[in-house]
């Protein structure tokens, strides 16, 4: 501390208020060529920050000195903490990363700058701009964790001094550190800071539901305080008449829990009885498991309510042994046991890692799991958009996991809700590309089947089995999700191709041409002028109508511009023809639902490929106006698929008439996809049924069987 007193006593007398004392007084674990740059970074902060006040009145850098403080509870390195006294200046004083980065180093400038360019962030704006700055802020805990817990403890001390705010910024800046902050805090497993987070946020988001609870919960500490201390004696005299060792606390529940445990199980503060726990503090890993039996043997454990998280640790590396027991008049009691040690990660997470000597910081699970779980947002880096990319991450912070093994024993940590889908990708991407079917504890089930805790998963992989479209309707986890779409991205690619190369080749020979007759040099010029590196490309953006092969045709023969209305009359003679087999590519309008022998056309639509719509289509008006982006299509003669197609039954409505046209459908050999009743006035009904069919005979057919039932009034077919 004779150091840290030198680094005050050569500072103005104007600047060595603050916080600055207490501050390094908390900073004892550094050293003094440490110090010295803290004092360095102080001296840089109180400079460029002179004159500059907070909304509360204060200097503004007594701010960064709390942030600092925060830091240094939590004993991070001298360069986060160097950085906290900094973390402002980039942002809103003259001086520049350059600067920082040629007095204190590249580390320290970089956390400095990724600070600055989160505060930057704006989650107050529109909602796609706020989900892109998410996207923005999780990418930048990727290459630094301490830029989060920077953060992180920045937002702590803005929302301990958010009473200077105006209410409605109050309540603003409160929801969204529930819904952002503090869930990253729990990921990161820094209760300490998640639990205040928490606290402070449900304070100024929901007053008065905070007030309310506030008073009642004091009332119940009042009546329970002798019951906490009598049973903590117990536990305590337990403890030490067995010979172990360990201390113990009574602690109460802080109130944002206990409101979400009231609002999940839709009951009052009176029925939530467990408002007080206890933690029991242990020696060693084996002390704990004794001392669990101790309590056992005091109270009765509530079956089905003990959690081993020491075997099997939480996500963020957690570690601790959960029972419930029934106390003093039924009264349960929560508890927790644990070491010192689980204890101290318990409580600052991934800040821990920086606690340990540098040989000892793998002991520390916290920092390797946060690893693993940054490396999985680095995949979903490239994800579609940034909507897809927030609710991929979302699942990951609220994580509610279950616990399941491969058959080889080992564990997996799933949300809960994953399926047998869900844990293949969860085994390896290739394993999820390529499963089959799967066995729960030896017994086949459904892909789609969600996987329970303790339960033994085994998937069944074949090599030339490949993902299924539907699957991204059920799966769960971001990393299944992402695989899965990623696969059929590819696929999609591969499909546009054909039909892009397909496409090209039509409009040539609609002017006399083919792509084996035009010369390379000229197809390399076009593909310059379009600012594509190859044939491949141009030929995915033609297939998803992103680009014209009418006048990707022109620029291959050299015309100056296409003639339109040749080339309409053209196509028209040479129409593609439609297999039904094309892929995702072309898609068939839900409007109005084209099936073989309807009379067609196909619709270029940028990033779908080609649309197809019936001649009689209402939707076609607007089409009409785009008249390059029509393609000439037709039928082939023999189609081995189904449709969908949407057909209108007005009914009398009358008990059992809805079985019965299903089965006169059914009878005439067609499958129902989805029926919705409308009822009507005067006992009439509607009945709408989306049905498959292989084409127009096949529909007549079907519309004869129900025409002629004595309940049908009208059949009709739906078309937009």
């Amino acid at each position: 501390m004779e150091y840290a007193a030198a680094i005050l006593n050569r500072l103005p007398s104007a600047r060595r208020g603050s916080g600055l004392k207490g501050l390094l007084a908390k900073l004892d674990y550094l050293t003094e060529p440490q110090l010295e740059i803290i004092g360095q970074a102080y001296e840089t902060a109180a400079q460029a920050h002179e004159g500059q006040r907070r909304y509360s009145g204060e200097a503004y850098v007594s701010h960064p000195v709390a942030v600092a403080g925060i830091l240094a509870d939590l004993k991070l390195d001298y360069q986060s903490v160097a950085a906290a006294l900094m973390h402002d200046v980039i942002e809103d004083t003259p001086i520049g990363k350059p600067e920082i980065q040629a007095r204190f180093g590249d580390e320290i400038a970089d956390l400095v700058d990724g600070v600055s360019k989160l505060d930057q962030l704006n989650f107050a704006s529109r909602s796609e701009a706020q989900v892109e700055s998410f996207r923005k802020m999780m990418l930048a805990m990727v290459e630094d964790i301490r830029v989060m817990l920077l953060k992180l403890a920045d937002r702590l001390h803005n929302m301990q001094t958010l009473e200077a705010l105006p209410a409605k910024k109050r309540a603003r800046i409160a929801r969204e550190t529930l819904e952002i902050y503090a869930p990253i805090a729990n990921r990161l497993g820094v209760y300490s800071l998640k639990t205040e987070l928490e606290e402070l946020g449900f304070r100024y988001a929901y007053p008065f539901r905070y007030r309310v609870l506030d008073h009642s919960v004091r009332k119940i500490q009042g009546n329970q305080r002798q019951l906490v201390k009598r049973i903590s004696g117990r536990f305590a005299t337990a403890l030490e008449q067995a010979g172990i060792a360990g201390t113990v606390k009574g602690r109460q529940k802080n109130l944002y829990s206990i409101y979400r445990k009231m609002l999940a199980k839709q009951q009052s503060l009176g029925d939530i009885a467990d408002v007080f726990g206890f933690r029991l503090i242990m020696r060693d890993t084996s002390d704990c498991y004794r001392a669990l039996g101790l309590v056992h043997q005091l109270y009765k454990p509530m079956p089905g309510r003990f959690k081993d998280y020491i075997a099997i640790p939480r996500v963020n590396g957690y570690q601790s042994l959960h029972t419930t027991l029934f106390g003093p008049n039924g009264i349960p009691l929560e508890v927790q046991i644990r070491t010192e040690q689980m204890n101290q990660v318990a409580e600052q997470g991934v800040a821990s890692h920086w606690q340990y000597k540098q040989t000892d910081r793998k002991l520390v699970p916290p920092q390797a799991r946060a690893r693993e779980w940054l490396a999985s947002i680095t995949e979903l880096e490239l994800a579609a958009n940034s909507e897809e990319f927030m609710e991929q991450v979302k699942v990951d912070l609220f994580p509610d996991k279950v616990y399941v093994f491969t058959p080889k024993g080992e564990i997996l940590r799933l949300p809960r809700g994953a399926t047998c889908v869900d844990f293949a990708y969860a085994v390896h991407t290739d394993v999820g590309n390529r499963c089959v079917a799967a066995k729960v504890d030896r017994r086949l089930v459904p892909l789609r089947t969600q996987v329970q805790n303790g339960q033994t998963v085994e998937i069944i992989t074949a090599r030339s089995a490949h993902p299924n479209a539907r699957w991204a309707n059920f799966v769960t986890t971001a990393k299944a999700r992402y695989s899965i779409r990623q696969y059929l991205k590819n696929l999609r690619g591969g499909e546009a191709r054909d039909l892009g190369k397909r496409l090209l080749d039509q409009a040539l020979r609609d002017s006399g041409s083919s792509l084996r007759r035009v010369e390379r040099a000229r197809l390399h010029a076009t593909l310059d002028e379009f600012g594509l590196n190859n044939t491949s490309e141009l030929y995915e953006q033609l297939g998803l109508g992103e680009r014209l092969a009418s006048i990707v045709a022109a620029s291959l023969l050299g015309a100056v511009e296409a003639d339109e209305s040749a080339t309409s009359a053209a196509e028209t003679a040479n129409a593609l023809a439609l297999a039904g087999t094309e892929g995702m590519v072309v898609s068939y309008a839900r409007c109005c639902h084209p099936i073989p022998g309807d009379p067609v056309m196909a619709y270029l639509s940028a990033g779908r490929g080609m649309v197809i719509h019936r001649n009689v289509c209402g939707n076609l008006a607007e089409f009409r106006k785009q008249p390059k982006k029509w393609i000439a299509v037709h039928w082939k003669d023999s189609i081995a698929k189904d449709f969908t197609v949407e057909i209108r039954v007005d009914v009398i409505n009358q008990p059992g008439v809805l079985a019965d046209v299903a089965a006169a459908i059914g009878e005439a050999d067609c499958n129902i996809e989805q029926v919705s009743v409308n009822e009507r006035e005067d006992d009439d009904a509607e009945l709408v049924f989306s049905i498959l069919v292989s084409d127009r005979v096949h529909l007549a057919r079907v519309i004869r069987a129900i025409r002629h039932m004595p309940v049908v009034q009208r059949v009709t077919r739906s078309c937009a």
